[in-house]
Order: structure tokens, then C-alpha cells, then sequence
């Protein structure tokens, strides 16, 4: 894994949208996307600790693709070789959700990997709640080893986009409450379908892109354009803090190419 480097890496993909018959908007395959995120990471020599998908796993009205986005995952964590964690977002449908591994009795939950704590949350409704928010406040009263990264589908704050300036977490000021001066060393989230990156109460906080479509930036003020890119994040945790990289899966004609000698304790 990539802990030889000094830091830990994680692939963090978000907004899949599968669908169980036909395209998404006659375009998107979100199974064939999830597949190439592993071919990526293979041919890049990238070495995660984990992989981390904040939510919208089907497209709303799909939970007929929760099978097949079960046996794509597990493909992934194949392709990888490291375990592949997944939360619910609101397109997600909680009952139905429950055939995919780590969901069986909860859609929250701890998970630990070399040496980090990953506390997966379920915002599906919009929302944690307070349940969700007294369990969380539990599993940080204690620091861990390595610190902690949450990964959770609705980010604990707004888009510059006019239409998804009110899109984000519901109850995120008591999100925050509970995460404030915790280990707490990355939040991990979703949801906007473009990259965002922001800084909350001392906690970093990054919006993966997804990858079904991206948001266009420069929309009407009434308007979310989708248009058809692919994308996912690099997200490294270092000693002194994080960096998370957003990578198209776009492979346009190169305007140059050279070798650069690349020593091997710098895997990913």
C-alpha cells in the first residue's frame, strides 16, 4: 500500500447512478465507470488504502441495479486490492440497499484500515439526525491511531451554484458541532456532482466530482446543466495535512510525453 510513501491514499469516487436497464440518459453505463476507475488505478500504479463511494450508488427508481452494482464493487476491490466502502445518498433506496456488503444491518457504521478510522454515514434522507449524531459523537469521543476521515453523501455546506446553494446536509451545523476538535482529519462527500473544496471549523472538507456527469459552473442561475463527464478524486492524507486531486477519466491525445524516473517507495 501507499504507507511506504509517507502517506495514506484513498480513491474516492462519488454519484454513480447505475440503472438497471439501458443508459443513463442514453450515455452513462455507471457500472462500465466504476470498472474503469479500477483499470485507471492499475495502470497508474496507484496502491489505496481504500476506495470510498459518498452515495447515489443507483439513479432514483433503479434498485433492480443494486445486484449488479454489488458484483461491480467487489470487482473493484479485486482490481485494487483494498477494500471498497460505500454510503447512501438520495437517490439511494435504503431497504433495497441492504443486499450490498456493509449494509446488511446498517447503512453507518466504522470501519477500520491501516491504521485510519472511516465512519461511513447515511444521509439518504437529506439528513443525519439526531440517532445518527449521538452515535457519531460515541465513536469519536476516543481518538484513533491514525485519525479519522467521514465520509458521508450531502456535504455540511452549500454550492456557488444558485440551484444547489441550499443542497447541502440539512442538519450541518450539528454535524459540525459533534465533529469539532475531534480527529476528524478529512470529511469526504458528494452529492453536487462537481469539485469543491472547503475548510469547516478547522476540518477540510472535500466534494468529490462524480461519475455519471458533471455540473457545468457556468449555468443560468435557474438552471443545473449535466454534461457527460467522468471523474473521481486521489485523496492523500499526509502528516501535515491532505491533498485531494480530481482525475477525468478522459484519456484526450497527449500533447507530449516523456519518462520520468518514478523510485519505487513512491507508490500511491
Amino acid at each position: 500500500m501507499s504507507r511506504a510513501s509517507g502517506r495514506l491514499t484513498v480513491l474516492h469516487v462519488s454519484d454513480v447512478h447505475a440503472t438497471d436497464h439501458g443508459l443513463l440518459y442514453d450515455a452513462v453505463d455507471g457500472l462500465e465507470r466504476l470498472q474503469a476507475v479500477g483499470e485507471y488505478a492499475r495502470r497508474a500504479r496507484i496502491t489505496p488504502e481504500a476506495v470510498i463511494v459518498t452515495g447515489d450508488l443507483i439513479q432514483r427508481g433503479n434498485s433492480a441495479a443494486y445486484g449488479a452494482v454489488r458484483d461491480a464493487l467487489a470487482d473493484l476491490e479485486q482490481t485494487v486490492q483494498a477494500p471498497v466502502l460505500t454510503v447512501l445518498g438520495n437517490h439511494d433506496e435504503p431497504d433495497a440497499a441492504r443486499i450490498l456488503r456493509g449494509h446488511e444491518k446498517s447503512h453507518h457504521r466504522t470501519v477500520l484500515v491501516a491504521g485510519l478510522r472511516i465512519i461511513l454515514l447515511d444521509t439518504s434522507s437529506g439528513a443525519l439526525g439526531r440517532v445518527q449524531r449521538e452515535w457519531l459523537a460515541g465513536e469519536l469521543a476516543e481518538p484513533h491511531r491514525d485519525g479519522t476521515v467521514i465520509a458521508l453523501h450531502h456535504p455540511p455546506l452549500g454550492s456557488p451554484l444558485p440551484t444547489l446553494a441550499k443542497a447541502g446536509l440539512r442538519d450541518a451545523d450539528e454535524f459540525l458541532d459533534v465533529i469539532e476538535g475531534s480527529d476528524t482529519r478529512a470529511i469526504l462527500a458528494g452529492h453536487f456532482h462537481h469539485p469543491l473544496a472547503a475548510h469547516l471549523r478547522g476540518t477540510p472538507v472535500t466534494v468529490g466530482p462524480s461519475l455519471a456527469y458533471h455540473q457545468v459552473m457556468d449555468a443560468r442561475p435557474d438552471l443545473i446543466s449535466g454534461h457527460d463527464r467522468a471523474m473521481f478524486s486521489i485523496v492523500h492524507l499526509l502528516s501535515e495535512g491532505m491533498t485531494a486531486t480530481s482525475v477525468s477519466l478522459e484519456s484526450p491525445s497527449p500533447l507530449f510525453s516523456s519518462s520520468v524516473p518514478v523510485p519505487a517507495h513512491q507508490n500511491s
